[in-house]
């Protein structure tokens, strides 16, 4: 008989999801709050789950709950079948109309504040049937949640290595030097990247793909090595940057996107004119190359988020 008509063991999605929480909590009270159940549902959901494959996949006692070796494989396995397991079901339900339902969208923050409230007229505009829904965070947790199955997709800045995940381009945009006027850099001839001072230059923290653009642009430039740690002064938005070098206290890369919104208004900060072209940095749309939806993101999601470009 062919392998795939053959007998498998009777385990549930539900039964997986109890699994991750575990590994999640390491708590099987803390588990079951998160699942929804009362502890001896979750516990008697591992034990059957146990059975089935017959192996322990959970240590505990009444001070200790940890995942075996097994369990931990179990549970790595269990995260991309239930994301699996999810997309079947979502296929399923949008098979006779892919713009009814919810979509999750993940954003990052160096996006969101310049382009999200467009995406959202505009697509509501074009699908009122479609509930969507916005999570902003950094490029590394929305590709997690992404494949997980948490997210439908996550518009991010790249280059970023995605894994498996499938990206489709948007647009292309610079990033543009930024000094306060007073700046000795405004005095003379157009500047080149290679005159950023490193202690100088203001940075996103760790975690923002931003952060990695601008070294990246700078250490091309100038064939060095630009050292983060060692002087750099690291803040957690664009806004801090530009507050930071409209008091004379360094310069940045900012993308163009929150030139364009304003970032720089009522403030003494300029940009920079480059004698080279400007680096930039590609938007793009992530999804799972799985997704069940993945015909109506490219076809029908894409060209909203490609007009929402500023202009």
């Amino acid at each position: 008989m062919s392998a795939r008509y053959t007998h498998a063991p009777a385990i549930s999605f539900k039964q997986l999801s109890y699994l991750l929480a575990i590994a999640d909590t390491l708590n099987f009270t803390r588990a079951a709050e998160l699942c929804f159940v009362t502890q001896s549902t979750l516990s008697g959901g591992i034990a059957e789950l146990e059975r089935a494959l017959g192996v322990q996949l959970v240590e505990r006692d009444r001070q200790y709950v940890a995942l075996t070796p097994i369990g931990e494989e179990t549970a790595r396995r269990a995260q991309g079948i239930l994301s699996a397991g999810n997309d079947l079901v979502a296929r399923a339900e949008l098979a006779n109309d892919p713009t009814s339902g919810n979509f999750k969208l993940g954003v990052i923050p160096t996006i969101a504040p310049f382009l999200l409230g467009k995406i959202l007229m505009q697509t509501g505009a074009a699908f009122p049937a479609l509930r969507l829904s916005v999570r902003e965070s950094q490029t590394r947790v929305l590709l997690d949640e992404v494949e997980n199955g948490e997210l439908d997709a996550a518009l991010i800045a790249l280059p970023f290595d995605l894994g498996k995940l499938h990206a489709l381009t948007l647009f292309e945009e610079k990033l543009h030097w930024v000094a306060h006027k007073s700046d000795n850099i405004f005095k003379g001839k157009k500047r080149a990247l290679t005159e950023i001072e490193a202690s100088k230059l203001l940075m996103l923290e760790r975690g923002h793909c931003l952060r990695d653009h601008a070294l990246s642009a700078c250490n091309a430039q100038a064939g060095r090595h630009i050292q983060t740690g060692a002087g750099l002064v690291e803040v957690s938005s664009l806004n801090t940057m530009v507050q930071l070098v409209n008091s004379g206290l360094g310069t940045a890369l900012l993308p163009a996107m929150a030139i364009q919104a304003g970032i720089l208004k009522d403030t003494d900060v300029k940009e920079v004119a480059l004698d080279t072209p400007n680096p930039g940095r590609t938007i793009a749309l992530v999804t799972r190359g799985s997704h069940p939806n993945l015909e109506f993101i490219e076809l029908q999601i894409c060209p909203i988020l490609k007009n929402s470009k500023p202009v």
